[in-house]
């Protein structure tokens, strides 16, 4: 079956306001939304699922608290694989979308493949991981930096 493609439409800056608001207040209601943008509840609800349906918003999530969660360390891991095919690159792939405690994987260009973002309790804890993460067919060296002090993480875009 074939998807049909919806159209991006083209946004203006109620589009974009609409945007910039609920990236930081995604449980705003329609009518605060409304009011905030100088829209009349109907038409900003239509721009609002106009916007979900062509994919400007990808998700609805809430941002937990790690300390409160016992999960205060975080280590940034460069991961190099032996080779860059499939045969390499799955074993990898599959691994990292696995397990919750990796937040964070990208694909790299310099000097290693990958860095993943692991989020553990303690030292002891991100050590294990590490081990795991060794074992993955495929990997071939690790190096981690680890977080002494979190200045900013966030998700939200710069929308201008």
């Amino acid at each position: 079956m074939i998807e049909k493609e919806i159209p991006t439409p083209e946004l203006d800056e109620i589009d974009m306001s609409i945007l910039r608001i609920i990236q930081k207040e995604g449980r705003i209601s329609n009518s605060k939304l409304a009011e905030r943008v100088n829209l009349s509840e109907t038409p900003c609800w239509r721009r609002w699922k106009k916007l979900e349906e062509s994919g400007y918003i990808d998700n609805y999530t809430a941002v937990l608290n790690r300390k409160k969660l016992n999960l205060p360390v975080s280590g940034f891991t460069h991961v190099t694989l032996s080779n860059h095919d499939e045969v390499s690159t799955s074993p990898f792939e599959k691994f990292v979308e696995s397990v919750d405690w990796i937040t964070m994987c990208h694909c790299i260009v310099g000097n290693a493949d990958y860095i993943v973002l692991i989020i553990a309790k303690d030292l002891e804890q991100l050590y294990e991981r590490l081990n795991e993460l060794r074992k993955v067919a495929g990997v071939t060296a690790l190096q981690s930096n680890i977080s002494i002090h979190e200045l900013k993480n966030t998700a939200q875009l710069p929308i201008d």
